[in-house]
């Protein structure tokens, strides 16, 4: 079968011809209808050779872990999911017998590392190829009638989002304000969760008036440039004060100078893009009552809500497509910012 793989530190990923993976025991194999490819690919590929063996992450490794396929084949003791079913891939994967697991958050599973269980593609082989293997029937969520192109992304970049969402969700009362940092392959669907789930007035901010434009295309109320003009800008469409929440999808220095400019009282600050960031909190560094969260993915749960709210037509993602052969070409082009939505490969 052919796989996308990372090859060598450094280097472009390859479509390579690779075994076609047997199920063990429990276990359940896919024929991959579509994968999408995200910033943590990027980022990945992105690490010194020290920081990748920092990980521990395998070389040649199959990217990719937002995936969608059918049931291809059961390995012996295999229950839970039928041949030929069309079925989602939930990537955050733990012990699945702790707390967090057994409520099915098994994003913050705390054995998961020291058990070795990483997600697909970002610790063992992902979905960027023709099959792939589960471990565990119950890390598969019904797709239903969803179209696989047009849902694979909700697996993260729409589940990323919502569960950030969900964290603040008490305080999006009507007449708050929630801004969205970064319109990309998540943000653009943090707009529509935060209009769908929420009544609070949504603005959005980023670098490009493309992006601006796309921001009010999916529903933002406001749109303005992520500069040093931004907070005045958002006062003078709305008033001065804090804002209600800030979810912040690039998490950059001069980014959280915005986030902090931004801030007040029982704001929330939601830190969910991978940059890295220095700062100070505290009794006298951080507004009272305010809040910094780092919400990491999302649970089992969460997962199914996501996929029924693009099921009853509330929620969708811009994609773009590619052939598993045109991988590489896809993933250059999500490095250097020449996508507007998601990409998604179809192999």
């Amino acid at each position: 079968m052919k796989a996308l793989q990372y090859v060598a530190v450094g280097q472009p990923p390859e479509v390579r011809e690779v075994p076609t993976p047997e199920p063990g025991p429990g276990e359940v194999r896919l024929r991959i209808t579509a994968a999408g490819a995200c910033h943590s690919d990027s980022f990945v590929m992105g690490l010194s050779a020290e920081q990748y063996a920092g990980f521990g992450y395998p070389l040649p490794m199959t990217l990719g872990h937002e995936g969608v396929g059918v049931v291809d084949a059961l390995g012996e003791g295999a229950t839970g999911v039928e041949l030929g079913e069309p079925v989602a891939v939930y990537g955050p994967q733990g012990c699945g017998r702790c707390h967090s697991c057994a409520a099915g958050i098994e994003n913050y599973c705390s054995h998961a590392a020291a058990l070795g269980i990483t997600p697909p593609g970002l610790g063992k082989d992902g979905v960027m190829a023709e099959y792939m293997i589960v471990t565990d029937p119950r890390l598969l969520i019904p797709l239903g009638g969803l179209d696989p192109v047009a849902t694979v992304a909700l697996t993260d970049a729409g589940l990323t989002p919502y569960h950030a969402i969900m964290g603040s969700l008490e305080l999006l009362v009507p007449g708050s304000v929630a801004v969205v940092i970064g319109v990309g392959g998540l943000g653009h669907l943090a707009i529509q969760l935060l209009r769908t789930l929420t009544s609070a007035t949504v603005i959005a901010l980023d670098i490009s008036q493309s992006k601006l434009d796309f921001a009010r295309e999916v529903g933002a109320h406001h749109a303005f440039l992520s500069d040093d003009q931004a907070a005045a800008q958002v006062a003078e469409a709305l008033g001065p004060g804090p804002v209600t929440a800030v979810f912040d999808f690039v998490t950059t220095e001069p980014v959280l100078k915005i986030v902090r400019s931004l801030s007040g009282p029982r704001t929330d600050l939601v830190l969910v893009g991978a940059g890295a960031v220095e700062t100070t909190v505290g009794l006298l560094g951080q507004p009272f009552g305010s809040r910094i969260r780092a919400p990491y993915w999302g649970s089992r749960p969460e997962l199914m809500e996501v996929l029924e709210l693009a099921r009853t037509g509330r929620l969708s993602v811009d994609t773009e497509s590619f052939s598993l052969d045109e991988g590489p070409e896809a993933y250059r082009r999500l490095h250097d910012g020449e996508l507007r939505g998601r990409a998604v490969v179809v192999p």
